[in-house]
């Protein structure tokens, strides 16, 4: 998918606007390493963006919660 910036976004704005979590802002960041040094971005750059991860249906719990 490609996303083109409007006027003050930043990595992790688009990251939640488009994969739904800010926190997957370093995988946009790997898929457009041209613009790691970006802070806030003009508008019209064309930034790819990789589809979300499948979430994970394992919830790791510590092992005095009991499981592990």
């Amino acid at each position: 998918m490609i996303y083109r910036t409007i006027q003050g976004d930043s990595f992790d704005l688009i990251a939640r606007k488009t994969l739904g979590d800010e926190g997957l802002m370093g995988a946009i960041i790997q898929a457009n390493p041209e613009y790691r040094d970006y802070v806030l971005f003009p508008a019209g750059v064309e930034l790819n963006i990789p589809p979300a991860p499948e979430p994970s249906s394992v919830i790791n719990m510590p092992p005095w919660i009991g499981g592990a």
